[in-house]
């Protein structure tokens, strides 16, 4: 419960702290002794002004004596004059001081030694004659004047004041002596005690609180310097960025015009300056070669508030045509009013050139490679079943019917090339090549050849295209034991071949995955090649699937030659080849298909292995959540 008595130790605590080394810093000191070394050159001007006015007095009344000095003791009125005349003296040695380096650097000892000079050079002289003397008028005039004119180190002032207070007491009181005045001769008077000590007193506290005051003030404006010096440099550093930026930076109004742009912006735009940015474009939609573009624009940021990958045809100074990227977003005030568009211009000509080169080779590796290899394939694959179930030879040319059929599909197909074949050249007759005996293991070797150029094909095209376009799945419910017995079953041959084991320890209790089960085969099937494909034969393999969370941890373990770290590194990244036993023919596309499989249904994949340990090849799957 808060209490008048600590309502007012709290404002004592806060107001008359003694202030923490942290809070005096070496730079506060040397402001604080510049400004008490000015201010003491002003104070003894004005103290040897008024005691030249003093002395001036006395010199006069010496001639022409004042009444109202009449009632002073005798010995004051006497040797007033030798007071002032010492006292001026010791202010035009402190003048003297004032100048030198000492006085500069030390100006607080400067403060103690003019306030002394003046305040004990009377005392020592009153001590002298064998009286006290409660000089209130001198000790007023010293005290306020030097509160007002030098309000700072308060502990100066008071260090003055009790030094003086001292000496009047302690010395008087020791000394036994008394004051001239013979109406009170006693030293320790009441009403001067309470009025020295409530003067002192208020002097004191305003020095602290201006001092206080000016610290605050100061500190302040170290604060508002540093932060401004701070914002001087960070705008010179994003103006750097402005400036020297790659992309376009700019700020548009809602109706279509440029208040900012960058360098860069100017440069896509084919202007030389970004001032001219600025003053060209008034309307933005005249910009574009789609004037519904910036419609789009607006109806997307109203929409959303932002739009990326915003593609666009614009047109250049020149004249000339290229594509730019938009990136942006709307800045609203604290109200939700819309204020202006701001972002990013990127310039991606170049790269719809390189996706139009791109599309022309998938075109080329279509239509020029993949057609062929398919027709060659057909052929081959109708004159391997054409030749019976017997071990004979198959005959390339013209025989019997089912021959002279076979005969007409390969010179169909062999038709589309308009280079004749070096090796059988035709007769100058124009006569027909003789047949050639070929045996089924060769023609099978061929089949098996153009199968592999047509899976690298394939391959080469899709991973280019999920590259671009991304995996396009068809999800439905799946149960991945299904999905795994039929990769099983499809590359049984295979297995069988390698001399392969393979256990499947999938379990069908396993909840359903929201997956295309088709990419989910290729996974699998991709996996379990691959490791066929990278070790010796009689290999053992394992898959299983667990449950983890929310995701289903999938794993295909062998106990092959293993993976080292820096391969294991690079595995899944495009064409990337390890090491492998015998050799195999690939473009190191498997790995890297599996990863885009599995990246587009939200999950993870990775390998862990080392050298002769094996390896095992995870990927995670989310789980249907339930509702």
């Amino acid at each position: 419960m808060t209490t008048p008595f600590t309502t007012v130790q709290s404002w004592w605590r806060k107001t008359f702290s003694t202030p923490t080394t942290n809070e005096i810093t070496t730079l506060y000191r040397a402001w604080r002794n510049r400004f008490l070394w000015q201010r003491l050159r002003l104070w003894l001007w004005l103290a040897l002004i008024c005691l030249l006015s003093f002395t001036l007095r006395d010199i006069y009344g010496l001639f022409f004596p004042f009444a109202e000095l009449q009632q002073l003791p005798e010995v004051l009125r006497t040797q007033r004059l030798v007071i002032n005349v010492s006292m001026l003296a010791s202010i035009i040695i402190c003048f003297a001081l004032h100048k030198t380096k000492l006085g500069r650097h030390r100006p607080d000892l400067l403060f103690l030694g003019s306030s002394w000079s003046i305040s004990l050079a009377s005392q020592l002289f009153a001590t002298i004659r064998g009286f006290a003397l409660p000089d209130t008028v001198g000790w007023s005039l010293l005290f306020l004047s030097q509160a007002v004119l030098m309000p700072v180190c308060w502990i100066l002032h008071l260090l003055t004041q009790v030094s003086v207070l001292i000496y009047y007491f302690g010395v008087n009181t020791a000394l036994g002596l008394k004051t001239p005045i013979p109406e009170h001769p006693e030293i320790y008077n009441v009403t001067f005690i309470l009025y020295i000590f409530w003067f002192c007193t208020i002097c004191d506290i305003g020095v602290y609180l201006y001092d206080r005051l000016q610290r605050s003030e100061f500190y302040a404006r170290q604060e508002l310097e540093s932060a401004y010096q701070k914002l001087k440099v960070a705008e010179a550093k994003y103006r750097s960025i402005f400036e020297n930026a790659v992309e376009g930076i700019f700020q548009s109004s809602p109706d279509g015009r440029y208040i900012t742009a960058n360098p860069a912006l100017a440069r896509i735009y084919g202007y030389s300056l970004a001032s001219e940015v600025t003053a060209n474009f008034t309307d933005i939609q005249q910009l574009y070669v789609d004037p519904n573009r910036r419609a789009e624009f607006v109806r997307l940021m109203e929409k959303y508030g932002s739009v990326s990958e915003f593609e666009s045809q614009i047109y250049r100074q020149d004249g000339s045509i290229v594509w730019i990227s938009e990136k942006a977003y709307a800045v609203r005030d604290e109200h939700l009013k819309l204020l202006y568009y701001e972002g990013l211009i990127e310039d991606i000509t170049q790269r719809k050139q390189a996706e139009e080169e791109l599309r022309v080779f998938f075109h080329a590796v279509s239509h020029d490679l993949r057609n062929p290899v398919l027709g060659t394939l057909m052929v081959l694959k109708n004159l391997l079943n054409s030749g019976g179930s017997g071990a004979g030879d198959s005959v390339l040319g013209t025989g019997n019917q089912g021959e002279r059929g076979q005969g007409r599909i390969i010179e169909e197909v062999s038709s589309q090339s308009p280079i004749p074949n070096p090796h059988y050249p035709l007769s100058l007759e124009g006569a027909p090549p003789s047949p050639i005996p070929v045996s089924r293991s060769i023609l099978e070797r061929m089949i098996q050849s153009g199968d592999r150029q047509l899976n690298l094909i394939n391959s080469l095209m899709e991973a280019h295209l999920s590259e671009l376009q991304g995996v396009v799945l068809q999800r439905q419910p799946v149960q991945l034991l299904a999905v795994v017995e039929a990769a099983i079953a499809d590359l049984e041959p295979l297995l069988t071949q390698n001399q392969a084991t393979l256990t499947n320890l999938v379990s069908a209790d396993l909840p359903l995955v929201n997956a295309d089960p088709t990419q989910l085969w290729r996974v699998f099937s991709n996996l379990i090649v691959n490791a066929l494909k990278h070790n010796p034969p009689e290999l053992l393999l394992t898959i299983n699937a667990t449950r983890k969370d929310d995701m289903i941890y999938c794993t295909v373990s062998d106990n092959g030659v293993g993976i080292s770290q820096q391969q294991s590194d690079r595995l899944f990244d495009l064409y990337f080849r390890g090491a492998s036993i015998g050799n195999s023919v690939g473009l190191g596309l498997g790995l890297y298909l599996c990863k885009q499989i599995i990246h587009a249904h939200g999950g993870e994949i990775g390998v862990n292995s080392a050298l002769d340990a094996g390896a095992t090849f995870w990927f995670t799957l989310p789980v249907i959540a339930k509702c």
